[in-house]
C-alpha cells in the first residue's frame, strides 16, 4: 500500500479525473458547497471524518455520469487568522500607525508583549501565513484523496469573495436589509469587537450572589423601609438606572413607582414592574444596569430607561463617572478591570454596612465569544446589521418555511434550524471591530466640523468594487480630503467572517462574474457541514440567498457529528484535544483513515479509534491480495458465458449489494453502503474464493464459468469500495483496466447475469465453515482430507455440490433432508 497516495495523487491531477466538465447541462451536473477550512494552524482529524463524508458523496455522483463540481477554500480572513498572525510574529495592529514599506517581524517574537504595526503591515503578515498555511492544507487534502477541482480554489479574503461581499452587502443595503444602528451590543474585551448571537456559547462559572441593601428615597410616597437585592455583578452599581419587581409580586407592588438609593453612590433611581422580573429567584426584585446582561438591554429599551455605561471597549471601567453618579467613591474604581472593580466595591460595601451577610457561592452560565476566554460585556456601539428574522416576525416565518424546503440528511437535524430562527431576539450583527476581513463599503461625509453623518452614507458603484475606505476615496473626493472637515471618513469596520462565508455559493460559482458557470451550479445540490454550525453558517447562507435570489442555496444539507475523545469530549484544537492527521495518513495509509472516516454516520458523534483505522488498512491489504489472486487465474474467454449455479448465485447476492449500496448512497448514508460491501467481500474472499478456486484452475466451461464470475465480481467491487477507499482501487483498476475507476460507471444489477440465487452462496458457504470447523477442532490443516461428510438440512446444496467437495477436500459427500437447520458431520481422512 505504501506509496500509492503519491502515485495516484499526481495521475489524477494530470489526467484531469476531476476536473469539472462545464460544457454539461445542469440537469446533469452535481454541485457541492464545500465548506472552506479555517487557515489558522493545520487540519487535525475531525476535518478528514467530515471532509471524507463529502467526498465519498461527489465520487458517488461522479460515477453515476454527473459532472461534479466540486470546489474547495480557505476560509483565511477573521479573528482566528488574526491571533494566529499576533502569536506566530509577537504583532499587533495599531492602525493609527503609518505604512512602513520596509517592516520585518521581529526576529525572537514574544507572544507576551507584542509589537504595535501599521494595519496594512498587518495585514500583509496575515496574507504571508496564510498562505503558507494553506499550502499545508492542499497538501493534507491531496494525501487524503479528496476528489476536488482544484482548478476552483477560492480564498474569502481574496478578490472574488471581497466583490462578492462588498455587492451583496451593497444590494441589502439599497433594500433596506442592512442597517446601521447604535445600540447596546456584546463585546469581547479581549478582541475588542462585537460578538453576534450565533457566536455565543455558554460556559459554567463560579460566580456568588451578593444582598445589597438600597435605602428608602426622598420623595413623598418613597419608601423608608430598606429594600434589598441580590446580584452577581456588584461592580454595575454605578450602572444602576432602576431596580425591577414582577407586578404581581405582591411583597413589592407598593414600592412599584417610587424610588430608592443606590448603596455606596447615593444615586436616587426608580422601582419599576416588568413581567420579566422573576419573583422566585433571589430577592424577587432585581438592580437594572446599563448593562449587566441581555435582560438588562430588553429592561431599558422597553422601559425607556437612561444610560450609564460604565465599561469601555478594553473591559476596564472608564475614566470618569456617569451623569449624576458622584465622583467619590468611583474614582477608586476607575479604570481597574471588572474583576478589580468587584472586589474594591465589595471591601467599600463591607465598610457601609450595605453587604447584608457573606456572598453566596453559586456557580452559573456566562455568555461568552466561542473563541474568547473572558465573559462577554455589553457596551454601546455603532454597529452594522442585516435582517434576518430576529426582529420581523414575517421574514422569521419565511426563514422557517425556506428551511422546511430543504432536504435534511439526518431529517432531525432540521428541529436545530428552526429552534434557532425561532430563538432569535436581534438581526444579524455583521461588522466587526478587526482588520483581516471584507471592509464594510462605506464612507461618511464629515459636517463642517468634523462630524461623520452616520445617516448620509457614501457608497460605490458595483463596478468599483472591491474597494478599502481606510486607503481608496469615494466617489466625488478626493484622497486629500480624508479627516477633514467638508472631506470624509471610511468606515473603519471589516465584515463578520460568516458575512462573507455565507456567500460560498455565489462566490465559488461565478455570481455577477461568470454567469454561465452560475447558471450550471445554482442553486447547489449539497451543502455539506457540521451540525454545530447550523446556526451560523447554514442559517446566514439560507438568508443571503433568500434576499438575493428568492430561492434556496442549494437542494439539501448533509450534516457530520462531532469527533470525540477518549473521555467523549469534542475534539478541537481550542480544547488541545484534536489529532492532527498527517501521521495517522502516513503510518496506516490513507484508505484506512478514510475507512475509519465512513463508519460515522450522517449527524452522528464518532469517538476517533485507531482500531477502526487498523480494521480499514487490513481491509485495503486484503482488497489488494484478493485481487491479485483473481486476476491472476487469468482471463476467461472472450465468449465465456456464467453457467455455474454457485457462480450465479454469488453474482445474484452481490446484485442484492449494489441495490443496497445505491440506495444507500442515494440516502447521503455512505456508512450503510460501506458496511454492507465490506461484508459481501469478506463473505466473497471466505466462502466463495475458496469454494470455487479448484474449478477456477481447471479447464472447461465449469472453469470458464468461474473465471468470468469472479472478474465480473471483482469489477463490481472495486467500484462499490472507490467512493470511501479511492487509492487501492485505483491502483488494483490499473492492472487490467483502461482509464480511472472514479471516471467508470457505478455498477448496477442490470450488468450481473440474472437467475441466480442467493440462498445457494450463504448454504454453501455455512457447509464449507462446518468443515472447516471440524478440521480445527481436530487440529488438522485446512488441507487435511476428508473420507467422508454428510449435510443435512441443505436441499439446494445439491446443485453447489461439486465446488463443495472440491473446497472441502471431501472424498465422500452424502446430502440428507432434515427438518430445521444445516448441519454437517465429518469424518477426516486417516493421516499418512
Amino acid at each position: 500500500m505504501d506509496g500509492l497516495e503519491d502515485k495516484w495523487v499526481r495521475a489524477w491531477e494530470d489526467g484531469g479525473v476531476y476536473r469539472f466538465d462545464r460544457t454539461r447541462p445542469r440537469a446533469e451536473v452535481y454541485s457541492i458547497d464545500t465548506p472552506p477550512p479555517t487557515v489558522s494552524g493545520s487540519l487535525h482529524v475531525g476535518h478528514v471524518f467530515s471532509y471524507t463524508h463529502t467526498d465519498a458523496v461527489a465520487r458517488f455522483h461522479r460515477m453515476r455520469g454527473r459532472a461534479v463540481f466540486y470546489p474547495m477554500g480557505w476560509d483565511d480572513n477573521g479573528l482566528p487568522t488574526e491571533r494566529r498572525v499576533q502569536n506566530h510574529f509577537g504583532v499587533r495592529c495599531d492602525p493609527s500607525l503609518p505604512y512602513d514599506p520596509d517592516f520585518e517581524p521581529p526576529a525572537k517574537p514574544d507572544p507576551k508583549r507584542q509589537l504595535p504595526v501599521p494595519r496594512r503591515n498587518f495585514i500583509e503578515l496575515c496574507e504571508r501565513l496564510t498562505e503558507v498555511d494553506e499550502k499545508a492544507f492542499e497538501e493534507t487534502w491531496r494525501r487524503v484523496g479528496l476528489s476536488v477541482d482544484w482548478g476552483l480554489l477560492y480564498t474569502t479574503i481574496g478578490h472574488d469573495s471581497r466583490m462578492a461581499s462588498q455587492r451583496a452587502f451593497l444590494r441589502n443595503l439599497a433594500r433596506g436589509e442592512a442597517y446601521v444602528s447604535e445600540a447596546p451590543t456584546l463585546w469581547d474585551v479581549t478582541f475588542r469587537t462585537a460578538v453576534a448571537q450565533a457566536e455565543l456559547e455558554d460556559r459554567e462559572q463560579p460566580g456568588a450572589f451578593y444582598r445589597l441593601r438600597f435605602h428608602g428615597g426622598g420623595g413623598p410616597r418613597d419608601a423608608q423601609r430598606p429594600v434589598y437585592i441580590e446580584t452577581t455583578r456588584p461592580e454595575l452599581l454605578p450602572a444602576c438606572v432602576a431596580l425591577v419587581a414582577h407586578p404581581d409580586d405582591e411583597r413589592y407592588r407598593e414600592l412599584i413607582g417610587t424610588t430608592v438609593r443606590t448603596p455606596l453612590f447615593g444615586v436616587e433611581v426608580p422601582v419599576v414592574a416588568h413581567r420579566l422580573a422573576e419573583p422566585d429567584k433571589g430577592s424577587g426584585i432585581a438592580m437594572i444596569c446599563t448593562f449587566g446582561d441581555v435582560t438588562d438591554v430588553t429592561w431599558w429599551r422597553e422601559l425607556d430607561l437612561p444610560t450609564r455605561a460604565i465599561v469601555g471597549w478594553d473591559g476596564r471601567l472608564a475614566a470618569d463617572p456617569p451623569r449624576g453618579v458622584p465622583a467619590h467613591p468611583y474614582a477608586e474604581l476607575a479604570g481597574k478591570t471588572v474583576f478589580s472593580a468587584k472586589e474594591r466595591v465589595v471591601e467599600l460595601l463591607r465598610e457601609s454596612g450595605d453587604l447584608d451577610g457573606e456572598p453566596r457561592k453559586i456557580s452559573r452560565p456566562v455568555k461568552f465569544y466561542e473563541r474568547g476566554s473572558k465573559p462577554l460585556e455589553i457596551v454601546t456601539t455603532r454597529q452594522w446589521y442585516i435582517r434576518n428574522g430576529g426582529r420581523d416576525a414575517g421574514l422569521r416565518a419565511e426563514m422557517i418555511a425556506r428551511g422546511r424546503e430543504l432536504e435534511w440528511h439526518p431529517g432531525y437535524m432540521r428541529a436545530r434550524y428552526e429552534n434557532w430562527v425561532e430563538g432569535l431576539n436581534g438581526d444579524w450583527l455583521i461588522s466587526r471591530q478587526r482588520f483581516f476581513g471584507v471592509p464594510i463599503p462605506v464612507w461618511y461625509r464629515l459636517d463642517d466640523s468634523g462630524e461623520p453623518l452616520y445617516d448620509e452614507p457614501v457608497t460605490p458603484p458595483e463596478d468599483m468594487l472591491p474597494v478599502d475606505p481606510s486607503s481608496d476615496a469615494p466617489p466625488g473626493f478626493t484622497e486629500d480630503q480624508r479627516g477633514k472637515p467638508g472631506g470624509f471618513v471610511g468606515d473603519p469596520d471589516v465584515m463578520d467572517t460568516w458575512a462573507t462565508s455565507s456567500l460560498t455559493p455565489q462566490i465559488a460559482g461565478g455570481w455577477e462574474r461568470d454567469a454561465d458557470l452560475f447558471g450550471r451550479v445554482f442553486p447547489y445540490d449539497l451543502r455539506p457541514q457540521g451540525h454545530d454550525i447550523i446556526r451560523t453558517w447554514l442559517f446566514s447562507t439560507v438568508v443571503r440567498a433568500h434576499l438575493e435570489h428568492g430561492s434556496l442555496p442549494w437542494k439539501g444539507t448533509a450534516l457530520s457529528g462531532w469527533i470525540l475523545d477518549p473521555d467523549r469530549k469534542k475534539m478541537s484544537k481550542s480544547k488541545g484535544n484534536a489529532v492532527t492527521p498527517i501521521d495517522l495518513l502516513r503510518e496506516y495509509g490513507s484508505d484506512a483513515v478514510r475507512y475509519w472516516s465512513a463508519s460515522g454516520r450522517p449527524g452522528t458523534d464518532t469517538a476517533f479509534d485507531t482500531g477502526q483505522i487498523k480494521v480499514g488498512r487490513r481491509l485495503a491489504i486484503k482488497i489488494l491480495n484478493a485481487s491479485k489472486f483473481v486476476l491472476g487465474l487469468g482471463e476467461a474467454e472472450a465468449d465465456a458465458s456464467i453457467t455455474e449455479p454457485l457462480d450465479k448465485a454469488m453474482l445474484a447476492a452481490l446484485s442484492g449489494v449494489v441495490k443496497e449500496a445505491t440506495e444507500a448512497f442515494e440516502g447521503h448514508d455512505y456508512t450503510r453502503a460501506m458496511e454492507r460491501t465490506e461484508r459481501f467481500f469478506w463473505e466473497f474472499c471466505d466462502d466463495y474464493l475458496e469454494l470455487v478456486k479448484t474449478r477456477a484452475y481447471g479447464e472447461g466451461p465449469e472453469a470458464q464459468s468461474a473465471r468470468a464470475a469472479l472478474r465480473t465480481a471483482l469489477s463490481v467491487m472495486l467500484r462499490l469500495f472507490a467512493p470511501v477507499l479511492p487509492f487501492v482501487t485505483e491502483e488494483v483498476w490499473s492492472w487490467w483496466r483502461h482509464g480511472s475507476v472514479h471516471a467508470a460507471s457505478w455498477p448496477s444489477a442490470a450488468e450481473l447475469p440474472p437467475g441466480g440465487d442467493p440462498v445457494v452462496l450463504a448454504a454453501t458457504g455455512e457447509a464449507l465453515r462446518q468443515v472447516r470447523k471440524a478440521k480445527s477442532e481436530a487440529k488438522a490443516s485446512m488441507r487435511a482430507d476428508v473420507a467422508s461428510a454428510v449435510v443435512r438440512g441443505a436441499e439446494v446444496l445439491r446443485i453447489s455440490r461439486p465446488d463443495l467437495a472440491a473446497a472441502g477436500r471431501i472424498a465422500d459427500l452424502t446430502l440428507e433432508d432434515a427438518p430445521a437447520g444445516l448441519t454437517v458431520d465429518v469424518v477426516l481422512a486417516p493421516a499418512t
